[in-house]
C-alpha cells in the first residue's frame, strides 16, 4: 500500500480543495519521497495523444518516442531522473532476471492480470489523470509495446472509467513494464470501499468472486485491502477466505501488498492510513489480505541496481533502519510483516525456521524504496511528468507480472503458487531463484510509541519473506513445481 490515497484530501470540494490537496502531497513527499507534487512538464515532442477521456477503448500508444534518453525526453521530473535516480522498466527487467525471458518471447502474451482500483469521478491533473494517456506516455518514453487495457465497472458503475489516481497508475504501469504483452483489466471498486471494515470486506469478496472470470492473476495494492486483522471478525475473515478458496479453485493467483507500516497493524479506517494518518494506538499486527494463506503476500525491499546496465547489486529490507528511511511517524515507513492472529500456519510453511503456530507474512518481496523507486509517468496527452514511486504498492504488481510470465511459460494457470514458492525456497536452487535479503528490519516509530519489528535474516523472515526474484531461474521452477 502507499500514501497515494491522498485523493480524498483533494476531493473535499472545489478548486481550493484541490490546491490544498497538492500542498498536503508536497509535505508528504518531503518525508516519504513517494508521490511528488504536480510538477510542470514540457511538451511530449512528437508523440500522439491517447484517446479522449470519454472513449472506452483500449489505450493507444504514442506514434513515436522522441530521440534521446528517457530523462532527456521527459517533460518534467520530480524526485526521479529516469535511469539514474529511479528505475526504468528496462533496469527492473534486468535486475530481477526478467529480460532473458522477454528475449525468448515470455512476455505475458495470452495472460490477463486483474487490478482492483478505486473509481474516480473527475479529471483533475496532476492528481487524477486519464490512464490511457498516462500509459501512452509511459510506452513512448520507455519504448514499450501498446498496452492492452480494458476497464470493468460492474462493481462500481464508474461514469468516467479511465480516470486514475497515482495508486492506479503505479499498479498498471508496473505490470506492463515487466509483462508488456499481458492484458490488463482494471476492475473498479466503489470509491467508498475503504471507509470501514464492512464495506472493505464486501468489496474484497466481490472482487475475488468476479476476478477469475476476468483473468488468471490479481494484484491488490490498496483497493481491495481490508485493514489490520484486529478489524475483522472471524466470520468476516471466513467470508474472505471462502472467496479466496473459490478463486484458487478456478486457477487464479492472488498477490497482495503486505503494507507500509512495518510490524504495526493498520487502522480499520483505511482512508486514514492512505492519507498519511498514523495509528492512534499502534500495536503489532499484519494486514489482511496478505495474511490469508491463500494469498501471496509481497513485502518491500530497497533495491540497488546498476544504473548503467540494470544488473542487481544488492538489496536490503525496506525500512527506517536500512539506510533508506521512510517518513517517521507517518504511514509510509517499512515493509509490512509479522505473524497472523487469525490464521494457523499453513502446511507449506511447516518446518520453516522462524515460523511458529500461525501464518507468517510476507512470502516474498521486491523493490519498495521511497528514494530510488520505480519511474511512473503521468500525462495530459501533450505533456509528461515522471515521478518516483514506491511502497509495497510497487512490490505487489512486480510479483503479479512475474506470475503472469510463469503462467505463460507453463502454458496453464498456476493458481495458488505459495506451496511451490516454499518448495523452491527450501531446495538447493533457493539462492539461484531468489535474492536472499539478510539486512534491515521493519521497526516503525509513531512518536512517542515505537513498534519493534523483526530482523531480516538468511532464509525466510517476517520482513521480506524469501526475498526478491531472479525470474530466469524462478519461473521455470514455478512452472515445474506448481500443482496443476
Amino acid at each position: 500500500m502507499s500514501t497515494m490515497g491522498l485523493r480524498r484530501v483533494a476531493r473535499a470540494g472545489g478548486q481550493g480543495a484541490a490546491c490544498r490537496g497538492l500542498r498536503v502531497i508536497a509535505v508528504t513527499v518531503a518525508g516519504a519521497g513517494l508521490l511528488a507534487a504536480g510538477c510542470t512538464a514540457g511538451p511530449r515532442g512528437g508523440s500522439a495523444a491517447a484517446s479522449s477521456p470519454t472513449a472506452a477503448s483500449p489505450a493507444t500508444a504514442a506514434s513515436a518516442a522522441a530521440a534521446g534518453s528517457p530523462a532527456a525526453r521527459a517533460g518534467g521530473t520530480d524526485h526521479c531522473d529516469p535511469g539514474t535516480t529511479c528505475y526504468t522498466p528496462a533496469q527492473l527487467q534486468v535486475a530481477y532476471g526478467i529480460k532473458p525471458l522477454l528475449d525468448r518471447g515470455i512476455d505475458g502474451r495470452g495472460e490477463t492480470v486483474v487490478l482492483p482500483e478505486l473509481a474516480e469521478t473527475q479529471l483533475d491533473p496532476p492528481l487524477v489523470t486519464d490512464l490511457r494517456q498516462d500509459m501512452a506516455g509511459f510506452d513512448a518514453l520507455f519504448h514499450l509495446p501498446v498496452a492492452r487495457m480494458r476497464v470493468v465497472t460492474t462493481l462500481a458503475g464508474a461514469s468516467s472509467p479511465w480516470l486514475a489516481f497515482g495508486e492506479e497508475v503505479l499498479d498498471v504501469e508496473l505490470v506492463h513494464a515487466l509483462a508488456p504483452d499481458a492484458t490488463l483489466v482494471i476492475l473498479f471498486l466503489p470509491s467508498t470501499s475503504l471507509r470501514n471494515t464492512p464495506d472493505a470486506v464486501a468489496a474484497a469478496v466481490a472482487e475475488l468472486r468476479l476476478g477469475p472470470a476476468l483473468g488468471s492473476v490479481m494484484s491488490i495494492s490498496a483497493a481491495g485491502q481490508i485493514g489490520g486483522e484486529h478489524c475483522v471478525s472471524r466470520a468476516q475473515a471466513g467470508r474472505v477466505n471462502a472467496a479466496l478458496q473459490a478463486a484458487a479453485g478456478r486457477g487464479m493467483t492472488v498477490v497482495a501488498a503486505s503494507g507500509d507500516i512495518g510490524a504495526a497493524a493498520y487502522q480499520c479506517d483505511l482512508y486514514s492510513a492512505l492519507t498519511g494518518t498514523a495509528p492512534v494506538a499502534p500495536v503489532k499486527g499484519v494486514l489482511l489480505l496478505a495474511s490469508d494463506p491463500l494469498v501471496l503476500g509481497a513485502g518491500g525491499t530497497s533495491l540497488t541496481a546498476s544504473h548503467a546496465t540494470g544488473a542487481w547489486v544488492s538489496e536490503t529490507a525496506w525500512g527506517l533502519a536500512s539506510g533508506n528511511p521512510g517518513n517517521q511517524g507517518g504511514s509510509f515507513q517499512a515493509s509490512g510483516g509479522g505473524f497472523s492472529q487469525l490464521f494457523a500456519r499453513p502446511g507449506y510453511q511447516a518446518g520453516v525456521p522462524g515460523i511458529g503456530a500461525t501464518r507468517g507474512v510476507p512470502d516474498v518481496s521486491a523493490d519498495a524504496s521511497d528514494r530510488t523507486g520505480v519511474a511512473v509517468v503521468f500525462s495530459t496527452g501533450t505533456q509528461e511528468t515522471v515521478q518516483s514511486h514506491g511502497g509495497t504498492s510497487a512490490s505487489a504488481p512486480i510479483w503479479a507480472a512475474l506470475i503472469a510470465l510463469a503462467d505463460q511459460y507453463a502454458g496453464r494457470h498456476l493458481g495458488l503458487v505459495n506451496p511451490a514458492i516454499y518448495q523452491i525456497a527450501r531446495s538447493p536452487r533457493y539462492r539461484q531463484a531468489f535474492h536472499d535479503i539478510t539486512t534491515g528490519n521493519n521497526t516503525v516509530q509513531f512518536p512517542p510509541a515505537t513498534i519493534t519489528g523483526y530482523q531480516a535474516a538468511p532464509g525466510w523472515d517476517p520482513v521480506t519473506g524469501w526475498g526478491s526474484p531472479d525470474a530466469q531461474v524462478l519461473i521455470p521452477l514455478l512452472a515445474r513445481y506448481a500443482s496443476p
